[in-house]
């Protein structure tokens, strides 16, 4: 068995094109470590609907040019399946490790394989990916990036001609023609042949970013703003230049791309700690918000300061944000579809509901909301907000700093915040307030065993609250498809319990809703839903055995 591990070790060593990753397996291999290559050839990274994600290293279970190669084939040769030879293959990278290696060797397998490939010029956002599938006509598209992963690992997100994420079964076809491929040497990666993009499908995308903002809005609000070591800088300093916003204060020790992440523990701004520097420059320069994008800049967080002269700053939850974008767009006239996964607050219905819009509930991820007909807005709780599917099909942290920077611009005129605004839509619709629990573990089976047991033992009272319909999603709804996740009804509210697709993470979205009388009664609100999410989120733990 020993001897098996090290000669399937050394034979993939003797194709591995990386210098790096060779040296790194070599030495593992002359030290003996069984162990850790055991760890890295249990198997074989699973290319999903999230695409690829895992650490960088050697081996078919680690992030490499080999793995890469081999993923890249076999989406060249479902594309050829699927009728589309000679179709353009747009490729985006980050600033991570190796991301331009790995956007290059896809440019060479795209163009071996007959099909036509080109690169954007250098790191840039997720979005101006996603635009540039739809501006280019191309038949797919790949972004090589974790996102806000921590700084060991880098992933690989493929979209196909309609500018939208992969969905079953287009994973699964890919994933077979992955499996298919043999030797790397079957695969032709000739030396040239594909195309740099120029400037011109930034500045594209750029011209398309001045359709979020109204004509004549206001665009006064003064920000701080924090690119979280990634690569949306540049890009939001021009967008924002574009629209006339005040220049940005730069969180100065963020604001370049480092693919290390020096200075947080995880480079996603709802972990704790990530918005520390961000905050200390609001508290110096007294902005009207606090905007940071993830490190690939498809997300958007916001921060506001407390009401009060001790009034301090904080983040916004995502579902705040989704619904102040939400209230604004109808505000502004918005017609189509509205559209939220099933961890993103019951809020986004309601807001739809009273405007006569359509709203769709869909499963988590944007490859799911892009989908939805006729979409006009979408979001997800995870600081992820579509605001122009027209031109990106896809969640985009740059169009959706303009539009809040907008709104807030708005009520800077009034006197008002977007504090304010919140307090407005509780007493309308109530208050919706919204909570996790999230628990990352260095474990998979703890996920899974906490789902069984939550299977096996399902609790009839959570908080207090009686569950008057429990779900087991895996069997999948009238309205939507199956997958791994369970949801609660109670009185009042809402629970929905999922590990995560992209990290190692059990996730429960908690919900309650209070109703509200008046703007009097909102502290008295708030304090009853804080007590009740409490109550809700230690009584799932003990259910859950986590």
């Amino acid at each position: 068995m020993q001897d098996e591990l090290i000669a399937r070790a050394e034979a993939w060593l003797a194709e591995d094109p990386d210098a790096d990753t060779r040296a790194e397996l070599a030495a593992l291999i002359d030290a003996g470590d069984v162990t850790e290559i055991a760890e890295r050839f249990s198997g074989t990274l699973q290319f999903g609907t999230a695409g690829l994600r895992g650490e960088l290293g050697a081996g078919p279970m680690r992030m490499n040019r080999s793995v890469v190669i081999r993923a890249a084939a076999g989406l060249a040769a479902y594309l050829k399946a699927a009728g589309q030879a000679g179709g353009l293959v747009v490729v985006g990278y980050d600033a991570r490790h190796k991301s331009a290696d790995f956007a290059r060797d896809t440019a060479a397998v795209m163009t071996g394989a007959g099909l036509r490939a080109a690169v954007l010029p250098r790191p840039l956002p997720t979005p101006v990916l996603a635009f540039a599938i739809r501006h280019l006509g191309a038949v797919a598209g790949v972004e090589v990036t974790a996102s806000h992963n921590p700084p060991r690992d880098n992933g690989y997100k493929v979209y196909l001609g309609d500018g939208s994420q992969i969905v079953p079964p287009a994973d699964a076809e890919i994933a077979a023609e992955i499996d298919a491929v043999r030797a790397l040497a079957d695969v032709p990666r000739p030396e040239s042949g594909w195309e740099t993009l120029g400037e011109d499908v930034l500045d594209a995308y750029l011209a398309r970013t001045d359709a979020v903002l109204a004509k004549g809005s206001p665009r006064t609000a003064r920000t701080v703003y924090t690119a979280m070591h990634g690569v949306g800088k540049d890009v939001l300093l021009a967008a924002f230049d574009r629209a006339g916003f005040p220049a940005p204060v730069l969180v100065a020790e963020q604001a370049e791309p480092d693919p290390d992440f020096p200075t947080v523990a995880f480079p996603n701004p709802e972990e704790p700690g990530a918005m520390d520097l961000a905050f200390a420059k609001a508290r110096e320069t007294g902005p009207d918000l606090i905007v940071a994008n993830d490190p690939d800049a498809d997300r958007c967080a916001v921060a506001v300061k407390e009401r009060g002269e001790a009034g301090d700053w904080r983040m916004l939850r995502g579902d705040e944000v989704g619904a102040l974008l939400g209230e604004h767009l109808v505000r502004r006239g918005a017609r189509g579809t509205f559209a939220e996964s099933i961890v993103s607050s019951s809020l986004l219905g309601r807001i739809a509901e009273k405007a006569g819009l359509p709203y769709v509930e869909t499963l988590t991820g944007f490859k799911w909301i892009a989908r939805a007909d006729g979409l006009r807005y979408g979001y997800e709780e995870a600081l992820g907000y579509c605001v122009d599917p027209d031109g990106v099909r896809d969640k985009d942290g740059i169009t959706a700093a303009l539009l809040i920077t907008e709104l807030a611009s708005e009520l800077k005129e009034q006197g008002r915040t977007l504090l304010d605004l919140l307090d407005d839509i509780a007493v309308e619709y109530g208050l919706h307030a919204t909570d996790q629990l999230s628990v990352r573990v260095e474990d998979l089976t703890v996920i899974a065993d906490a789902m069984l047991r939550l299977r096996e033992r399902p609790p009839t009272r959570l908080g207090g609250l009686a569950i008057t319909n429990a779900e087991d999603l895996t069997k999948g709804t009238d309205t939507l498809p199956p997958t791994d996740g369970l949801r609660y009804t109670l009185d009042g509210a809402r629970v929905v319990v999922r590990p995560s697709g992209t990290e190692p993470k059990l996730k429960c979205y908690l919900e309650v809703v209070v109703p509200v009388g008046s703007r009097d009664g909102l502290p008295e609100a708030h304090a009853e839903a804080t007590a009740l999410l409490a109550a809700i989120k230690r009584d799932l733990s003990a259910a859950a055995g986590i």
